[in-house]
């Protein structure tokens, strides 16, 4: 299992998802797990060449690539993660005749404003990512709007090759979960409801929509962003700025989280919040949506990529459409869902009794791990 983001070094969905599918997948299979920074207990850690120190971010990712695939190493199949580790995952098939399963959590051509973070590098990232998925055995995906992307994005990648295999969730830690002192250490009070978001500071997680919503909202509440990992310097003076045009009307009232808070307290900041919002611009699916709905706890997404799939509109949450063209438009929408819940407790209470069972039923580790594991024998 080749990984960018392995725990305790984990910043987003995708290091969740690789996290929780290998200690699932270990309860029946052997997996040896490579990752970016430093060797831990379980896994083995990878760092681009020294001599690259000062080089482009995407030139030092694929210098880890290649540290990777040359690695010794005895394995009936490869399974890389995003497009960080996708080049190694190709290099070690072509390298050991193995075949090579890669899991997609977002596309670069669906990501155009990554390029001011990587620059030219952008272009190298893209290519990276296309020529694995293009020689893959297998290409996993987490929704049937990812598949469609991939097949619009990636017309090379042969379709029976893309398998959608939806990830769980961790319902022994993601559960209705009611501790006051412990959301009090975080900087939150009990005894104010709030809207809950949790996310990267990035532009594709729309986070700047959902403050610029809560400036129109009418309900008495509070807003608790819990956003770090910036994709650049731009996002967090950006959010500064919004954060600081709407604390002007409504003093106090929004509270920013910059560190990571573990499972469990996420956990707690799931189950005291009214609803927790995903506004993203794009999103092949959203397992923070099945975190909150674990925990007992209503939804409001964008209708983008795979959310609506995850959350029904009316009975889980409610799903609103995004306009790219027409952003205040969707930020008024926005605002209207989010004080629709608000408004009414017993709705909300209702939908989030909903949300918990659908999670339960419909998304466990263990079946995405039976299924992924289903996967590999078939191209063995």
């Amino acid at each position: 299992m080749l990984t960018n983001e392995y725990p305790p070094d984990t910043y987003g969905g995708a290091g969740v998802y690789v996290d929780a599918l290998v200690r699932a997948l270990r309860r029946n299979l052997s997996v040896e797990v490579m990752c970016f920074g430093g060797s831990r207990a379980d896994a083995t850690g990878f760092v681009a060449d020294p001599a690259l120190l000062g080089a482009d971010e995407a030139l030092r990712t694929l210098s880890t690539n290649l540290r990777m695939a040359g690695a010794a190493v005895s394995c009936d199949v490869v399974h890389s993660n995003t497009w960080h580790t996708a080049l190694a995952g190709h290099v070690m098939a072509l390298m050991h005749g193995v075949p090579h399963v890669v899991t997609a959590h977002s596309l670069e051509p669906l990501r155009p404003w990554k390029e001011a973070r990587l620059g030219r590098g952008y272009r190298l990232s893209s290519w990276a990512e296309r020529t694995a998925y293009e020689s893959a055995a297998a290409v996993v995906v987490l929704s049937d709007a990812m598949a469609a992307d991939i097949r619009s994005a990636y017309p090379g990648v042969d379709p029976k090759r893309i398998h959608v295999i939806r990830p769980g969730v961790d319902n022994t830690v993601f559960h209705r979960t009611v501790d006051p002192t412990a959301l009090r250490r975080l900087g939150v009070e009990a005894s104010h409801p709030y809207i809950l978001y949790v996310g990267r500071l990035s532009r594709q997680k729309g986070v700047t929509h959902l403050v610029e919503a809560y400036g129109r909202m009418q309900c008495d509440v509070r807003l608790v962003l819990v956003a770090s990992a910036p994709d650049t310097a731009t996002d967090s003076e950006r959010l500064h700025d919004v954060i600081g045009q709407v604390d002007g009307a409504r003093p106090g009232s929004v509270t920013w989280i910059r560190q990571s808070p573990s499972r469990s307290e996420l956990a707690v900041l799931m189950s005291h919040a009214t609803v927790v919002c995903t506004p993203s611009e794009y999103e092949p699916l959203g397992l923070v949506n099945l975190e909150a709905m674990a925990c007992g706890t209503p939804v409001v997404v964008s209708d983008v990529g795979g959310m609506p799939e995850v959350v029904e509109h009316g009975r889980t949450g409610l799903v609103v459409p995004f306009f790219s063209a027409d952003p205040e438009g969707f930020q008024a929408a926005l605002a209207q869902a989010l004080d629709t819940i608000v408004a009414d407790p017993h709705a909300a209470q209702r939908m989030g009794e909903e949300g918990r069972r659908r999670a339960i039923a419909d998304f466990a580790w263990p079946s995405t791990a039976d299924a992924v594991s289903r996967l590999y024998r078939s191209l063995l």
